[in-house]
């Protein structure tokens, strides 16, 4: 016997399809009262409004019978595409949703054979089966449809949010660097104040180098915030020269020796005789080495003991940092790299640190093709931190070393635009010891005014000025008097971006907050002696 569906549909099955359209109003009361018995869970939220749709479906489905359809003809699969939509918009399981069709085809069948007085044929019972079957899968199709349309919003929406937040933080992130930045410029520029004009009093020396030692520490830990954000954005460009991975070493110790010497840690240097060049950006190598062995230092007892020894390990230069203070659990190793992780947090907290240094020299060293690695035999027993680099081919010639640090620049003719009053008469006070003429203003017009008005050599101009911002005093100086000045960023912002907006904005030089003496003096390089 052929039940091909084909077939099936073909064949016209009038007298049940007809008697299907005409009752189908009581085959859904009978329909509903046996669904609410064996599915007394199922949800009956706006279930009018699966009421008003369900004649049609039925309808379709008598239709379908009661005509002979092409091979593929299905009408009823409408009808059925909207009860799985509706059945998901007011809260129905799939199975559920099945279980109802069952209940259906249970209804149907009885309520035909019991108007009819007569048992439905073979074929009859076929063709109501291949009908439900089909309207079956289409409720299905659509139900899921909705359901995984539903999904992939809520999805959506949460990586929306979480992209929204992540944009929220970098923002906060900088313009905390900002805010950080500007309190920091003023107490560092006083420090240089105090050490230009020099003292012989040890107190006063000590408190200074106290102070600068702090600040600087501050500083960092502003940076490496930001340079976190960096990375997580992909706006970490490495500046990659060759060199010797000793000069590294070197400036990363002169930088910590002063915070480890304050908790009298004694710190071992072990390097090679012969150089061991990397590909690298020095900078970033430096600033890996600050963060392990400022790690050292503040997980270290008073009195520790810290090392740093540097070899060469087949292609690999290979730079480890040991002590022998807290140590670290064996469950925290696997997590010691995390962002925020800390070990020791009760005993250390006052030490200071954001639990930011570790995450940061792992991401610096994977940017440069390396791995960084930690050794622990458990608390109290120290630690051992390992950085392996890619030593540079040897076809690779090493760079020009960096030229010495710049003297101090000819006096100059200077004007200071700076809203902050102490950054301003600071900054001023000490470039006038250092011999140079300075002019300031306290607003973006006013500097404008001034400058067209005294012509300085040299203008340093802070970005987030009251009235114009430095943008726009710098265009509108650019736009009166071309090039005959020089114009020179001053601001707490410091990523990428804000160096890019500078220099389209017609500034020569971008300094972030606080400023490097050495760094000014590099800008001031080159310019003549004022009149």
């Amino acid at each position: 016997m052929n039940l091909h569906p084909q077939l099936l549909r073909s064949e016209q099955h009038i007298e049940v399809g007809l008697m299907i359209q005409r009752d189908a109003g009581v085959i859904i009361q009978r329909w509903t009262r046996r669904a609410a018995q064996e599915q007394p869970g199922a949800a009956r939220a706006h279930y009018q409004a699966l009421l008003d749709h369900l004649p049609l479906l039925l309808r379709k489905l008598g239709q379908s019978l009661a005509d002979s359809l092409d091979a593929d003809a299905t009408p009823h699969d409408a009808p059925a595409r909207e009860h799985g939509e509706q059945r998901w918009e007011v809260g129905w399981s799939l199975s559920e949703m099945v279980r109802d069709y069952q209940i259906l085809r249970l209804v149907l069948i009885e309520y035909l054979e019991e108007t009819l007085e007569r048992p439905l044929g073979f074929r009859e019972i076929a063709a109501i089966n291949l009908a439900l079957d089909e309207a079956i899968a289409a409720s299905v199709t659509a139900y899921v449809h909705q359901r995984d349309e539903h999904v992939r919003g809520i999805e959506a929406e949460r990586v929306a949010a979480f992209q929204q937040a992540d944009q929220r933080k970098n923002e906060f992130l900088a313009i905390l660097a900002h805010e950080l930045r500007n309190p920091l410029a003023p107490i560092l520029t006083s420090l240089e104040l105090f050490r230009v004009a020099g003292t012989s009093d040890p107190h006063v020396n000590q408190a200074r180098d106290i102070i600068e030692r702090q600040v600087r520490h501050m500083v960092r830990l502003v940076d490496d915030l930001l340079d976190l954000t960096r990375i997580a954005q992909g706006k970490l460009s490495l500046k990659k020269t060759v060199f010797d991975v000793r000069q590294a070493v070197n400036q990363a110790v002169q930088t910590t020796r002063p915070l480890l010497e304050a908790q009298a840690h004694q710190l071992s240097v072990e390097l090679p005789a012969e150089p061991i060049y990397l590909e690298a950006d020095e900078a970033r190598v430096v600033q890996m080495l600050i963060n392990l062995l400022g790690n050292a230092g503040k997980y270290t007892e008073r009195d520790g003991r810290i090392s740093l020894t540097v070899a060469r390990e087949d292609v690999e230069a290979v730079l480890r940092v040991r002590d022998n203070g807290v140590g670290i659990e064996a469950d925290m190793l696997d997590r010691i790299f995390d962002l925020f992780a800390q070990v020791g947090r009760s005993l250390h907290r006052a030490q200071g640190g954001l639990g930011v240094g570790l995450t940061l020299v792992r991401q610096l060293v994977e940017l440069h093709g390396g791995k960084v690695s930690v050794h622990s035999d458990g608390p109290g027993k120290g630690s051992e931190f390992v950085v392996r680099l890619p030593i540079a081919p040897a076809s690779v010639a090493p760079s020009v070393p960096s030229s010495a640090p710049a003297a101090a620049s000819p006096a100059c003719h200077i004007l200071i635009i700076e809203d902050n009053a102490d950054a301003r008469e600071t900054l001023a006070a000490l470039l006038r010891i250092l011999g140079h003429r300075t002019e300031t203003a306290a607003t973006g017009p006013e500097g404008v005014r001034l400058a067209l008005a005294v012509r300085p050599q040299v203008v340093l101009i802070d970005l987030g000025l009251p009235g114009l911002d430095g943008f726009q005093v710098a265009r509108q100086i650019r736009a009166a008097q071309g090039d005959s000045m020089r114009l020179v960023a001053l601001t707490g912002y410091a990523l990428e971006e804000d160096r890019r907006r500078t220099e389209e904005a017609g500034f020569d030089a971008h300094l972030p907050k606080p400023v490097e003496l050495e760094e000014l003096n590099r800008v001031l390089a080159g310019v003549k002696s004022a009149p």
